[in-house]
């Protein structure tokens, strides 16, 4: 019984005696290299950290100060980008607003134009058919003889025929060729029978 107590002891003994010849001495050598270091004015931080930087394992544990500085810009920089990236898709969100909203008013400008060139087209006719009396067609046929032969022709081709073969009938020689001469060729050769069956 007592040989195997003293067995245990001294299996242990190994273990105790590395821990008390090594592990305390080297902890008593590091305090005491650091306290002489501190009085010596050396940042042991510092340069512990700049050695440790040096050894590969360990370097990826310990960070320095300048590394923590391009870490630190590095985020301010990724930061800036993605406030760029935001403020980019929201100027693009706005130019697609603003180009829906120009299509609407472009839409908008056209229905007026054709509501207005209907409507002068309707009072054009309405003057002819509606006109009491010489003056009012003269009137009609004489602001067509002064109107662009394009225009003219443009609102003649909308019109009902035999409106538009009254006015051809009355306006000058003159304003009648420019006028037929700015027709589409098939709208202006209808006219043409028209007018020498009319005139035979």
């Amino acid at each position: 019984m007592v040989d195997k107590t003293t067995d245990d002891k001294k299996k242990m003994n190994p273990f105790l005696w590395f821990i008390f010849a090594i592990v305390f001495p080297l902890i008593i050598i590091i305090t005491l290299v650091i306290v002489v270091m501190g009085v010596a004015g050396i940042n042991v931080i510092d340069w512990a950290k700049e050695k440790g930087n040096t050894i590969p394992i360990i370097s990826d544990v310990v960070t320095t100060d300048e590394e923590k500085g391009i870490e630190l810009e590095e985020q301010q920089a990724q930061a800036v980008n993605e406030d760029k990236d935001n403020e980019i898709l929201e100027l693009n969100q706005h130019i697609t607003d603003l180009e829906a909203t120009i299509n609407l008013l472009e839409q908008e400008i056209l229905k007026l134009e054709n509501n207005q060139s209907v409507a002068g087209v309707e009072e054009e006719e309405e003057s002819i058919e509606e006109g009491t009396g010489e003056q009012g067609v003269d009137a009609v046929i004489s602001s067509y003889e002064e109107m662009k032969s394009k225009q003219a022709a443009s609102i003649l081709q909308n019109m009902e025929t035999e409106p538009a073969l009254l006015i051809l009938q009355e306006v000058s020689d003159e304003a009648r060729g420019d006028i037929l001469e700015a027709m589409d060729p098939e709208t202006a050769a209808e006219f043409t029978q028209l007018l020498i069956s009319n005139e035979s």
